[in-house]
């Protein structure tokens, strides 16, 4: 069953990432850059504190558990529990991926760590925001997926890496808000 599973992760991996052009080549890359998305990061911190005020505090502590949880748990835990090469480190996929200019990454790859980061954050916001942030919501939403996406595009992960990750990072998501809610945020 489980080489059954690897055998279809791998054929779409590579249907996935067979689909690179030089228009999205840029964009694929720039969207697994961690520090691109900095003014962005800023700018949720901005809505979240004129949002929630003095109970800001409690909610970016919250988000810096969640993120450092899907990054240690995804990046520490499982990768080197299981320890699945990343297709760009498969020989038998030397020839036939495309890697982007961000190279071949770590040796292992299961699960995606930029993934879990990603829906963990997007799951956290879109369930603790109000109904006045929907617009923002769905930006998250797909924010989320094209993370997790250019990690396929650029070579470095498999869908099921990605997929189990993003599941990882809406899970605790889901946990902390439940925390946060419970301890500190009462009123909403």
């Amino acid at each position: 069953m489980l080489e059954k599973i690897n055998h279809i992760d791998t054929e779409l991996f590579l249907y996935l990432n067979s689909k690179h052009n030089t228009f999205f080549d840029p964009i694929m890359y720039w969207a697994s850059d961690k520090l691109f998305w900095i003014p962005f990061y800023l700018f949720i911190i901005f809505l979240l504190i004129r949002e929630y005020k003095k109970q800001s505090v409690y909610v970016l502590i919250s988000i810096g558990i969640l993120i450092t949880l899907c990054d240690q748990i995804a990046s520490h835990l499982i990768k080197n529990a299981v320890k699945r090469l990343r297709p760009s480190h498969e020989p038998f996929l030397e020839d036939l991926i495309h890697l982007s200019k961000a190279g071949s990454g770590g040796q292992y790859g299961f699960v995606s760590s930029h993934s879990a980061n990603a829906f963990g954050l997007a799951t956290f916001l879109i369930l603790l925001l109000p109904k006045s942030y929907n617009p923002l919501k769905w930006v998250l939403g797909f924010w989320a997926f094209l993370v997790a996406y250019s990690r396929i595009y650029n070579g470095v992960h498999y869908p099921c890496d990605v997929i189990v990750a993003a599941l990882i990072g809406i899970l605790l998501a889901i946990m902390i808000l439940k925390i946060l809610k419970y301890k500190f945020l009462r009123s909403l």
